[in-house]
Protein backbone atom coordinates (compact mmCIF):
# COMPACT_ATOMS: atom_id res chain seq x y z
CA UNK A 1 0.00 0.00 0.00
CA UNK A 2 1.42 3.15 -0.92
CA UNK A 3 1.44 6.62 0.88
CA UNK A 4 0.39 9.79 -0.61
CA UNK A 5 2.09 12.58 1.28
CA UNK A 6 0.22 16.09 1.22
CA UNK A 7 2.15 18.94 -0.62
CA UNK A 8 3.06 20.34 2.09
CA UNK A 9 4.56 17.36 3.74
CA UNK A 10 6.36 16.60 0.51
CA UNK A 11 7.93 20.11 0.60
CA UNK A 12 8.56 19.77 4.16
CA UNK A 13 10.84 16.62 3.81
CA UNK A 14 14.84 16.88 3.66
CA UNK A 15 17.13 16.06 1.24
CA UNK A 16 18.64 12.89 2.12
CA UNK A 17 22.33 13.64 3.40
CA UNK A 18 24.19 12.27 0.75
CA UNK A 19 22.36 14.30 -1.80
CA UNK A 20 23.08 17.77 0.19
CA UNK A 21 26.54 16.43 0.31
CA UNK A 22 26.22 15.80 -2.92
CA UNK A 23 25.29 19.30 -4.31
CA UNK A 24 27.99 21.00 -1.79
CA UNK A 25 30.39 19.19 -3.16
CA UNK A 26 29.69 19.95 -6.70
CA UNK A 27 29.42 23.82 -5.74
CA UNK A 28 32.97 23.59 -4.47
CA UNK A 29 34.06 21.74 -7.68
CA UNK A 30 32.43 24.37 -9.94
CA UNK A 31 33.76 27.35 -8.02
CA UNK A 32 37.60 25.71 -7.68
CA UNK A 33 37.20 25.15 -11.32
CA UNK A 34 35.91 29.11 -12.12
CA UNK A 35 38.69 29.87 -9.84
CA UNK A 36 41.45 28.07 -11.84
CA UNK A 37 40.22 29.06 -14.87
CA UNK A 38 40.84 32.99 -13.67
CA UNK A 39 43.75 32.50 -12.39
CA UNK A 40 45.08 30.77 -15.76
CA UNK A 41 43.62 33.50 -17.67
CA UNK A 42 45.14 36.44 -15.67
CA UNK A 43 48.52 34.43 -16.40
CA UNK A 44 48.12 34.29 -19.68
CA UNK A 45 46.65 37.33 -20.68
CA UNK A 46 48.51 39.78 -18.05
CA UNK A 47 45.29 41.41 -17.11
CA UNK A 48 45.99 41.68 -13.33
CA UNK A 49 42.85 43.53 -12.01
CA UNK A 50 40.82 40.99 -13.50
CA UNK A 51 40.95 39.27 -10.04
CA UNK A 52 42.60 42.20 -7.75
CA UNK A 53 41.86 42.55 -4.14
CA UNK A 54 40.63 46.16 -5.38
CA UNK A 55 38.12 44.72 -8.27
CA UNK A 56 37.19 42.34 -5.45
CA UNK A 57 36.60 44.44 -3.09
CA UNK A 58 34.28 46.40 -5.11
CA UNK A 59 32.45 43.30 -6.75
CA UNK A 60 31.69 42.32 -3.18
CA UNK A 61 30.28 45.80 -2.19
CA UNK A 62 28.39 45.86 -5.27
CA UNK A 63 27.02 42.70 -4.76
CA UNK A 64 25.80 43.46 -1.12
CA UNK A 65 22.56 45.58 -2.56
CA UNK A 66 22.02 42.90 -5.64
CA UNK A 67 22.09 39.96 -2.36
CA UNK A 68 19.99 42.17 -0.05
CA UNK A 69 17.40 42.60 -3.39
CA UNK A 70 17.76 38.56 -4.31
CA UNK A 71 16.89 37.64 -0.30
CA UNK A 72 14.32 39.68 -0.52
CA UNK A 73 12.32 38.57 -3.13
CA UNK A 74 13.56 34.86 -2.03
CA UNK A 75 11.64 35.56 1.15
CA UNK A 76 8.64 37.15 -0.52
CA UNK A 77 8.52 34.23 -2.92
CA UNK A 78 8.83 31.06 -1.20
CA UNK A 79 5.84 32.12 0.70
CA UNK A 80 4.18 32.20 -2.24
CA UNK A 81 4.30 36.32 -3.15
CA UNK A 82 5.93 37.41 -6.63
CA UNK A 83 7.96 40.60 -5.38
CA UNK A 84 8.62 42.99 -8.74
CA UNK A 85 8.32 45.84 -6.26
CA UNK A 86 12.06 45.48 -4.53
CA UNK A 87 13.10 47.93 -7.03
CA UNK A 88 10.69 50.93 -5.70
CA UNK A 89 11.71 49.30 -2.06
CA UNK A 90 14.82 49.78 -2.36
CA UNK A 91 14.97 53.58 -3.51
CA UNK A 92 12.53 53.97 -0.64
CA UNK A 93 15.04 52.57 1.77
CA UNK A 94 18.00 54.56 0.32
CA UNK A 95 15.29 57.52 0.94
CA UNK A 96 15.11 56.45 4.75
CA UNK A 97 18.41 55.78 5.03
CA UNK A 98 19.32 59.71 3.86
CA UNK A 99 16.92 61.32 5.89
CA UNK A 100 17.43 58.88 9.30
CA UNK A 101 20.68 58.94 8.78
CA UNK A 102 21.68 62.51 8.55
CA UNK A 103 19.44 63.63 11.40
CA UNK A 104 20.12 60.81 13.44
CA UNK A 105 23.27 58.26 12.89
CA UNK A 106 24.42 55.67 10.98
CA UNK A 107 22.19 52.93 12.73
CA UNK A 108 19.18 55.27 13.14
CA UNK A 109 19.84 55.46 8.94
CA UNK A 110 20.27 51.58 8.56
CA UNK A 111 17.29 51.50 10.50
CA UNK A 112 15.03 54.21 8.89
CA UNK A 113 15.74 52.50 5.72
CA UNK A 114 14.76 48.78 6.58
CA UNK A 115 11.57 50.22 8.00
CA UNK A 116 10.97 52.44 4.38
CA UNK A 117 11.36 49.32 2.95
CA UNK A 118 9.02 47.81 5.26
CA UNK A 119 6.13 50.26 4.69
CA UNK A 120 6.84 49.33 0.33
CA UNK A 121 6.57 45.48 1.42
CA UNK A 122 3.72 46.06 3.83
CA UNK A 123 1.62 48.05 0.72
CA UNK A 124 2.70 45.11 -1.54
CA UNK A 125 1.10 42.45 1.12
CA UNK A 126 -1.85 44.41 1.35
CA UNK A 127 -2.79 44.84 -2.45
CA UNK A 128 -1.84 41.09 -3.16
CA UNK A 129 -2.50 39.14 0.40
CA UNK A 130 -5.43 40.95 1.51
CA UNK A 131 -6.80 42.31 -1.76
CA UNK A 132 -6.15 39.85 -4.29
CA UNK A 133 -4.24 42.38 -6.43
CA UNK A 134 -1.95 40.55 -9.90
CA UNK A 135 1.44 40.41 -8.19
CA UNK A 136 2.92 41.69 -11.37
CA UNK A 137 0.73 44.44 -11.17
CA UNK A 138 1.11 45.34 -7.20
CA UNK A 139 4.93 45.27 -8.25
CA UNK A 140 4.99 47.35 -11.07
CA UNK A 141 3.15 50.11 -9.39
CA UNK A 142 5.23 50.29 -6.39
CA UNK A 143 8.47 50.60 -9.04
CA UNK A 144 6.48 53.44 -10.41
CA UNK A 145 5.36 54.63 -7.30
CA UNK A 146 8.48 55.34 -5.04
CA UNK A 147 11.11 56.78 -7.26
CA UNK A 148 8.40 59.96 -7.63
CA UNK A 149 7.68 59.81 -4.11
CA UNK A 150 11.27 59.23 -3.36
CA UNK A 151 12.25 62.58 -5.52
CA UNK A 152 8.97 64.97 -3.88
CA UNK A 153 10.37 63.96 -0.05
CA UNK A 154 14.04 64.78 -1.73
CA UNK A 155 13.32 67.97 -2.59
CA UNK A 156 11.17 68.75 0.72
CA UNK A 157 13.85 67.17 3.01
CA UNK A 158 17.34 68.03 1.87
CA UNK A 159 17.06 71.23 -0.97
CA UNK A 160 17.40 73.37 2.73
CA UNK A 161 20.82 71.33 3.95
CA UNK A 162 24.27 72.30 4.18
CA UNK A 163 26.06 70.10 1.36
CA UNK A 164 22.09 68.73 -0.22
CA UNK A 165 20.06 69.95 -2.80
CA UNK A 166 16.91 69.13 -4.56
CA UNK A 167 18.02 65.26 -5.44
CA UNK A 168 20.40 64.26 -3.03
CA UNK A 169 21.12 64.41 0.39
CA UNK A 170 23.83 66.22 2.09
CA UNK A 171 27.07 63.49 2.72
CA UNK A 172 26.63 60.63 5.36
CA UNK A 173 28.87 58.67 7.79
CA UNK A 174 29.33 55.15 7.37
CA UNK A 175 29.39 52.02 9.46
CA UNK A 176 32.69 50.86 10.91
CA UNK A 177 35.61 49.03 8.85
CA UNK A 178 37.25 45.75 9.32
CA UNK A 179 40.97 46.10 8.59
CA UNK A 180 43.30 43.20 9.86
CA UNK A 181 46.76 44.70 9.24
CA UNK A 182 49.30 42.54 9.11
CA UNK A 183 47.04 39.95 7.11
CA UNK A 184 46.10 42.67 4.76
CA UNK A 185 49.71 44.03 3.90
CA UNK A 186 50.95 40.38 3.86
CA UNK A 187 48.01 39.77 1.11
CA UNK A 188 49.00 42.84 -0.50
CA UNK A 189 53.00 41.92 -0.87
CA UNK A 190 51.75 38.35 -2.17
CA UNK A 191 49.31 39.63 -4.35
CA UNK A 192 51.80 41.71 -6.07
CA UNK A 193 53.91 39.24 -7.13
CA UNK A 194 51.48 38.46 -9.67
CA UNK A 195 52.49 34.01 -9.16
CA UNK A 196 49.48 31.82 -10.68
CA UNK A 197 46.78 30.45 -7.93
CA UNK A 198 48.71 32.41 -4.81
CA UNK A 199 48.20 35.69 -5.76
CA UNK A 200 44.97 35.16 -6.50
CA UNK A 201 44.19 33.62 -3.00
CA UNK A 202 46.08 37.05 -1.62
CA UNK A 203 43.84 39.15 -3.86
CA UNK A 204 40.35 37.37 -1.84
CA UNK A 205 42.30 37.29 1.23
CA UNK A 206 42.78 40.84 0.95
CA UNK A 207 39.90 41.70 -0.01
CA UNK A 208 38.21 40.59 2.55
CA UNK A 209 40.66 41.55 5.35
CA UNK A 210 41.04 45.16 4.34
CA UNK A 211 38.33 48.23 4.49
CA UNK A 212 35.57 45.62 5.10
CA UNK A 213 32.27 47.52 6.28
CA UNK A 214 30.99 46.07 9.34
CA UNK A 215 27.25 46.44 7.47
CA UNK A 216 29.05 44.17 4.52
CA UNK A 217 29.49 41.33 7.23
CA UNK A 218 26.08 42.30 8.52
CA UNK A 219 24.31 41.54 5.08
CA UNK A 220 26.70 38.04 4.46
CA UNK A 221 25.54 37.04 8.31
CA UNK A 222 21.92 37.38 6.77
CA UNK A 223 22.50 35.02 3.91
CA UNK A 224 23.53 32.48 6.14
CA UNK A 225 20.72 33.43 8.86
CA UNK A 226 17.65 33.13 5.92
CA UNK A 227 19.14 29.73 4.93
CA UNK A 228 18.88 28.45 8.68
CA UNK A 229 15.50 29.60 9.07
CA UNK A 230 13.82 29.13 5.88
CA UNK A 231 15.39 25.39 6.50
CA UNK A 232 16.03 24.15 9.81
CA UNK A 233 13.36 26.15 11.37
CA UNK A 234 9.47 25.00 12.11
CA UNK A 235 8.69 28.94 11.28
CA UNK A 236 10.62 28.10 7.59
CA UNK A 237 8.66 25.21 7.08
CA UNK A 238 5.30 26.85 7.73
CA UNK A 239 6.61 29.62 5.40
CA UNK A 240 8.03 27.22 2.36
CA UNK A 241 5.05 25.39 2.77
CA UNK A 242 2.39 28.56 2.11
CA UNK A 243 4.66 28.81 -1.26
CA UNK A 244 3.85 25.81 -2.35
CA UNK A 245 0.51 24.92 -1.53
CA UNK A 246 -1.63 27.17 0.58
CA UNK A 247 -4.40 25.02 0.92
CA UNK A 248 -2.55 21.81 2.19
CA UNK A 249 -0.93 24.05 4.25
CA UNK A 250 -4.02 25.53 5.35
CA UNK A 251 -5.60 22.04 5.83
CA UNK A 252 -2.56 21.20 8.21
CA UNK A 253 -3.43 24.32 10.50
CA UNK A 254 -0.89 26.99 8.60
CA UNK A 255 -2.29 30.46 8.67
CA UNK A 256 -1.82 31.13 5.34
CA UNK A 257 -2.14 35.03 4.96
CA UNK A 258 0.00 35.62 8.73
CA UNK A 259 2.74 33.56 6.98
CA UNK A 260 2.52 35.03 3.68
CA UNK A 261 2.28 38.61 5.25
CA UNK A 262 5.35 38.34 7.16
CA UNK A 263 7.17 36.66 4.03
CA UNK A 264 6.59 40.11 2.28
CA UNK A 265 7.00 42.20 5.64
CA UNK A 266 10.84 40.77 5.49
CA UNK A 267 11.20 41.10 1.69
CA UNK A 268 10.74 44.66 2.23
CA UNK A 269 12.82 45.32 5.05
CA UNK A 270 15.68 42.89 2.90
CA UNK A 271 15.41 45.43 -0.08
CA UNK A 272 15.12 48.76 2.56
CA UNK A 273 18.26 47.22 4.25
CA UNK A 274 19.86 46.97 0.47
CA UNK A 275 19.07 50.51 -0.36
CA UNK A 276 20.61 52.33 2.99
CA UNK A 277 23.62 50.10 2.10
CA UNK A 278 23.88 51.69 -1.61
CA UNK A 279 23.07 55.36 0.35
CA UNK A 280 25.47 54.65 3.28
CA UNK A 281 28.29 52.12 2.03
CA UNK A 282 28.28 52.31 -1.81
CA UNK A 283 28.05 55.91 -2.36
CA UNK A 284 27.96 58.88 0.50
CA UNK A 285 24.30 59.75 0.41
CA UNK A 286 21.31 59.24 -1.03
CA UNK A 287 21.14 60.66 -4.75
CA UNK A 288 17.78 59.99 -7.15
CA UNK A 289 18.27 57.47 -9.36
CA UNK A 290 21.19 55.59 -7.44
CA UNK A 291 18.94 52.87 -7.79
CA UNK A 292 19.28 51.58 -11.48
CA UNK A 293 17.87 48.60 -11.85
CA UNK A 294 19.64 46.64 -8.75
CA UNK A 295 16.17 45.48 -7.68
CA UNK A 296 15.73 43.67 -10.76
CA UNK A 297 19.17 41.74 -11.01
CA UNK A 298 18.38 41.05 -7.34
CA UNK A 299 15.46 39.19 -8.81
CA UNK A 300 17.31 37.86 -11.47
CA UNK A 301 20.23 36.58 -9.08
CA UNK A 302 16.68 35.10 -6.62
CA UNK A 303 15.83 33.05 -10.08
CA UNK A 304 19.94 32.19 -11.05
CA UNK A 305 20.53 30.85 -7.29
CA UNK A 306 17.34 28.23 -7.87
CA UNK A 307 15.44 30.17 -4.52
CA UNK A 308 18.35 29.19 -1.90
CA UNK A 309 20.27 31.71 -0.29
CA UNK A 310 23.80 30.43 -1.69
CA UNK A 311 22.91 30.53 -4.73
CA UNK A 312 21.51 33.63 -4.66
CA UNK A 313 24.60 35.03 -3.61
CA UNK A 314 26.96 33.52 -6.00
CA UNK A 315 24.52 34.96 -8.98
CA UNK A 316 24.94 38.48 -6.84
CA UNK A 317 28.36 38.32 -6.75
CA UNK A 318 28.71 37.34 -10.26
CA UNK A 319 26.40 40.20 -11.68
CA UNK A 320 28.43 42.66 -8.81
CA UNK A 321 31.94 41.84 -10.48
CA UNK A 322 30.56 42.84 -14.02
CA UNK A 323 29.07 46.06 -12.86
CA UNK A 324 32.41 46.59 -10.78
CA UNK A 325 34.10 46.15 -14.04
CA UNK A 326 32.02 48.65 -15.16
CA UNK A 327 32.53 51.01 -13.17
CA UNK A 328 36.18 50.39 -12.86
CA UNK A 329 36.77 51.15 -16.97
CA UNK A 330 37.81 47.20 -17.32
CA UNK A 331 37.94 47.24 -20.96
CA UNK A 332 41.02 45.06 -20.63
CA UNK A 333 39.30 43.06 -18.07
CA UNK A 334 36.23 41.87 -19.95
CA UNK A 335 38.52 41.29 -22.78
CA UNK A 336 40.24 38.71 -20.79
CA UNK A 337 37.25 36.92 -19.62
CA UNK A 338 35.98 36.64 -23.09
CA UNK A 339 38.88 33.74 -22.77
CA UNK A 340 37.32 32.81 -20.00
CA UNK A 341 34.28 32.17 -21.23
CA UNK A 342 34.75 30.35 -24.33
CA UNK A 343 36.31 28.02 -22.12
CA UNK A 344 33.81 27.26 -19.58
CA UNK A 345 31.12 27.08 -22.18
CA UNK A 346 33.49 24.33 -23.92
CA UNK A 347 32.89 22.59 -20.68
CA UNK A 348 29.23 23.36 -20.58
CA UNK A 349 28.92 22.09 -24.03
CA UNK A 350 30.76 18.93 -22.48
CA UNK A 351 28.60 18.18 -20.11
CA UNK A 352 25.49 18.55 -21.86
CA UNK A 353 26.62 15.83 -24.67
CA UNK A 354 27.12 13.58 -21.90
CA UNK A 355 23.70 13.72 -20.58
CA UNK A 356 22.66 13.04 -24.17
CA UNK A 357 21.34 17.30 -24.35
CA UNK A 358 22.97 17.25 -28.30
CA UNK A 359 21.13 20.19 -29.48
CA UNK A 360 21.87 22.60 -26.36
CA UNK A 361 25.44 20.74 -26.59
CA UNK A 362 25.95 22.24 -30.16
CA UNK A 363 24.09 25.69 -29.68
CA UNK A 364 27.10 26.15 -26.39
CA UNK A 365 29.67 25.00 -28.39
CA UNK A 366 28.76 27.72 -30.98
CA UNK A 367 28.28 30.65 -28.63
CA UNK A 368 31.84 28.98 -27.43
CA UNK A 369 33.09 29.82 -30.39
CA UNK A 370 32.15 33.07 -30.92
CA UNK A 371 33.52 34.06 -27.85
CA UNK A 372 36.49 32.41 -28.94
CA UNK A 373 37.20 34.64 -31.91
CA UNK A 374 36.08 37.65 -30.49
CA UNK A 375 38.97 37.21 -27.79
CA UNK A 376 41.55 36.35 -30.81
CA UNK A 377 40.92 38.59 -33.46
CA UNK A 378 40.91 41.96 -31.20
CA UNK A 379 43.11 43.64 -28.11
CA UNK A 380 40.29 45.01 -26.29
CA UNK A 381 36.51 45.25 -25.64
CA UNK A 382 34.62 48.76 -26.66
CA UNK A 383 33.77 50.85 -23.39
CA UNK A 384 29.99 50.61 -24.67
CA UNK A 385 30.41 47.13 -23.99
CA UNK A 386 31.42 47.96 -20.50
CA UNK A 387 28.27 49.85 -19.66
CA UNK A 388 25.97 46.40 -20.92
CA UNK A 389 28.49 43.78 -19.37
CA UNK A 390 26.16 43.61 -16.32
CA UNK A 391 22.50 43.43 -17.91
CA UNK A 392 24.41 40.70 -20.45
CA UNK A 393 25.65 38.87 -18.03
CA UNK A 394 21.91 38.37 -16.06
CA UNK A 395 20.91 37.51 -19.54
CA UNK A 396 23.73 34.92 -20.73
CA UNK A 397 23.54 33.38 -16.88
CA UNK A 398 19.57 32.79 -16.91
CA UNK A 399 19.76 31.36 -20.34
CA UNK A 400 21.93 28.68 -19.48
CA UNK A 401 20.58 27.86 -15.57
CA UNK A 402 16.91 28.00 -16.68
CA UNK A 403 16.57 24.35 -17.85
CA UNK A 404 17.65 23.31 -13.56
CA UNK A 405 15.24 26.27 -12.15
CA UNK A 406 12.11 25.20 -9.74
CA UNK A 407 10.08 27.88 -8.30
CA UNK A 408 7.76 27.47 -5.37
CA UNK A 409 4.84 25.49 -6.66
CA UNK A 410 2.21 28.32 -5.65
CA UNK A 411 4.47 31.40 -6.32
CA UNK A 412 2.72 34.15 -7.50
CA UNK A 413 -0.95 32.78 -7.14
CA UNK A 414 -3.45 34.74 -5.62
CA UNK A 415 -4.69 32.86 -2.23
CA UNK A 416 -8.58 32.85 -0.81
CA UNK A 417 -9.23 30.61 2.54
CA UNK A 418 -10.75 27.58 1.84
CA UNK A 419 -10.09 27.73 -2.25
CA UNK A 420 -8.06 24.50 -3.27
CA UNK A 421 -4.47 24.88 -5.56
Amino acid sequence: MSVVMPPVAAAAVPLPEGSRRERVIRGLLWFLGAFLLISLVRVITGAHDVDSAGALRGSLVAAIPIALAGLGGLWSERSGVVNIGLEGMLVMGALGAGYFGYNYGVVAGILGGMLLGLLGGALHALATVIFGVDHIVSGVAINIIAPGLAAFLAKSWFAALPGGGPTQSPPLDSPPTITIGPLADFATDLEAKHWFVVSDLASILGALVRDLSSLTLVALLLVAGTAWVLWRTSFGLRLRSVGESPSAAESLGVNVYRYKIMGVLISGALAGLGGAYLAIVSSSGYQNGMVNGIGYIGLAAMIFGNWRPAGMLVGAVLFGYTRTLQLRGGTDSLHALLLAIAVLLAVMAVLQWRNGKTRQAVVTVVFGGAFLAWFLTTDSVPPEFTGMAPYLATLFVLVFASQKLRMPAADGQIYRKGSAG
